[in-house]
């Protein structure tokens, strides 16, 4: 790889958009703050020119000169032409690289493990998945090793270019309540996953809630490059919620924010208390039982008909009913621009849900004083995994609030 840490022939003029220093840091940090910013102004725009960046990023137009010799120097971004302006010659114009740097995921769940390989634009190479129920570490690690060397072998990712290693796991994945969880998964509680990972595959790795994680990569990769206030409701085998405010993840006091689904239901037509109990694969799949339809697999849910269809409705609205009362809530405290859903149901059930919260809020008649809007996340089945595999690069070369703090600290530091 090419070197493109920060060097001697950085200039003043680069300091202009965060008012600080440069974080003298290495290859992987992406040679420092304002570097990282102008990456991000290229991935949001698609493509833009040198004269463009710098009303893009505030910075002058030898700095972004030197930061995008540099990104095309690692392979971060390429030339895609030239365009013509008013005068003078024909201005280069760049965009991202997707082949420039890859990524894996890893999302760990309680009914099944799914793994990926992302490039640079977030976009899934290699998949594989399994429905293995409360799979053991030496489980996930086999699978892993096994599928890491197809990655490479059979999808061509690129070892040299791999950045990292994320993994999404839900909080307390070895204590979670459940009738059917084995004794021995209780091994999960405290174990060492980031050790037994690093063991297999000798790249950085990277741990994340996988709530947080899927949150995290719709701000990079999704809805959030154009929507920075935002609530993610990611719906597994369980309910999580992210939290993302001004274009940052807020993890709250105790990294605990989004614990959306421990508030409790009261509802004459459930008996669940909680509302991760209601609206979650899990939940929904002890309603449909209830009705005496068991899913084997939420493919099937497509296909439902007649009476099965009426008991998928109803769960659906049940859950709307459940969901409504937080999001209001959440509208009023946070301000946010959308709630966005992902997970694994099936797309046609997310959108249906997501518009019939919409109708729901409408109908409450409340004020709401600024535009908002429930969709469909872009980042949805695999939203952990790939949120995961972008921790990587969110970590080393896009900016975030924990980058900039770095090159704040390396001016105090005199």
């Amino acid at each position: 790889m090419v070197d493109i840490s920060d060097s001697t022939d950085i200039e003043e003029g680069e300091r202009k958009l965060s008012g600080t220093g440069l974080a003298g840091t290495n290859l992987e940090r992406a040679g420092g703050y304002n570097q990282r910013v102008t990456l991000q102004a290229i991935r949001i725009n698609g493509s833009v020119t040198r004269s463009e960046l710098v009303e893009l990023t505030g910075l002058t137009a030898p700095a972004i000169a030197n930061i995008t010799r540099r990104l095309l120097d690692a392979g971060l971004v390429e030339n895609i032409g030239r365009v013509q302006g008013a005068r003078g010659q024909p201005a280069m114009r760049f965009a991202i690289n997707p082949d420039g740097r890859f990524a894996i995921g890893l999302n760990i769940d309680r009914d099944y493990v799914t793994m990926v390989a992302v490039d640079f634009h977030g976009r899934i190479k290699a998949r594989a998945t399994t429905n293995r129920k409360f799979a053991m570490p030496d489980e996930v690690a086999d699978f892993f090793r096994e599928n890491l060397e197809l990655f490479f072998t059979r999808d061509g990712i690129p070892r040299s270019k791999v950045m990292g290693v994320g993994i999404a796991v839900p909080d307390d994945l070895g204590t979670v309540e459940s009738n059917d969880r084995p004794a021995a998964y209780e091994a999960w509680a405290g174990f060492d996953l980031q050790n037994m990972i690093q063991s297999i595959a000798d790249y950085p790795v990277f741990i994340e809630n996988d709530a947080a994680a899927a949150a995290i990569g719709e701000l990079q990769f999704g809805h959030g490059l154009h929507s920075s206030n935002f609530l993610y409701l990611l719906v597994t085998s369980g309910l999580g919620a992210g939290l993302v405010v001004e274009g940052s993840y807020f993890r709250g006091a105790h990294g605990r924010s989004g614990e959306l689904g421990f508030l409790p239901v009261s509802s004459p037509l459930t008996k669940a208390k909680t509302l991760s109990e209601v609206v979650s694969v899990a939940g929904l799949k002890r309603h449909m039982r209830g009705r005496g339809y068991a899913l084997s697999s939420l493919a099937e849910v497509e296909g439902l008909e007649g009476e099965a269809r009426a008991a998928c409705d109803e769960w659906l609205a049940l859950s709307v009913e459940a969901l409504t009362g937080p999001i209001l809530a959440t509208i009023y405290l946070m301000d946010p621009d959308a709630v966005y859903i992902g997970g694994r149901l099936p797309h046609s059930l997310v959108d249906k849900m997501a518009g019939m919260l919409n109708e729901a809020i409408a109908e409450t008649g409340v004020k709401i004083a600024a535009p908002f809007r429930v969709a469909s996340a872009a980042l949805s089945a695999d939203a952990p995994a790939v949120g995961a595999a972008i921790m990587p690069f969110f970590d080393m070369l896009l900016p975030n609030r924990a980058s900039l703090m770095k090159t704040v600290a390396a001016d105090q530091v005199i």
